[in-house]
């Protein structure tokens, strides 16, 4: 594989991906993500589809193998943080990856519509919106504007990690990204029907700002490989 634009002795922007993760079903996508953060935390990213001809390319249509419901934190950047480019990953994105009818219907539309495998939850560490909502809670003062709408989406997960006795922020955090993955198969019959048939899997990741490293919190189906495993390995369909 070529590499352009090469600076202090770091690969520059890639020409095409290294692998093609959709057609390989959601293991395969799920090792890419894997991959890409891997590179992401040693230095050493390929920026895979970022040049000029990959954007001719996906001008005339987009065939994401993941779908990212992530944080709004500007410290969250999912192409960044996984490595990956134009037309790889469908992001939606709001405060502490609360999960409305507006997130619901576009994870459905990139899991029918586009064939997206994969549906990460991207939490992090220090969340802003689960402290937020943990401040308003132990007040019992409310936040102005549209700002208790995030909270109150939150509340059922400190609810949670109370009853089961979890209190550090980001023990709570990962409680969390579990209850969103949750959230986005009971509420969504479409989505929670192409997990039952092998189409999609849905994962619940954990990003350490500092690190960069992502880790597994929850997912599904339970069985379903983890960050943790072997990048190399061969992937399932």
């Amino acid at each position: 594989m070529s590499h352009s634009g090469t600076t202090g002795g770091q690969p520059g922007p890639q020409r095409t991906a290294d692998r093609a993760p959709a057609s390989s079903g959601p293991v395969g996508a799920y090792t890419e993500l894997v991959a890409g953060n891997r590179r992401f935390v040693d230095g050493t990213p390929h920026h895979p589809n970022q040049d000029a001809g990959r954007r001719a390319a996906v001008a005339d249509g987009q065939h994401p193998f993941a779908v990212i419901v992530g944080c709004s934190d500007s410290r969250l950047a999912a192409e960044i943080i996984f490595d990956r480019g134009l037309g790889d990953l469908f992001v939606v994105r709001t405060a502490g990856h609360t999960a409305g009818p507006e997130v619901l219907g576009s994870v459905e539309y990139a899991v029918t519509v586009l064939g997206a495998p994969l549906v990460v939850v991207l939490g992090h560490d220090s969340c802003g919106a689960v402290q937020a909502a943990r401040e308003a809670a132990a007040t019992g003062t409310r936040p102005p504007g549209h700002l208790p709408a995030v909270v109150d989406a939150v509340l059922p997960s400190l609810r949670r990690a109370e009853a089961e006795g979890v209190r550090d922020i980001d023990g709570i955090v990962d409680i969390h990204i579990a209850q969103t993955v949750e959230t986005l198969l009971g509420q969504s019959p479409v989505l929670a029907d192409a997990v039952a048939q092998g189409r999609c899997a849905v994962v619940g990741v954990s990003y350490r700002l500092a690190a960069g490293e992502v880790r597994p919190v929850a997912a599904v189906p339970a069985g379903f490989t983890t960050l943790d495993s072997d990048p190399a390995a061969p992937a399932a369909a």
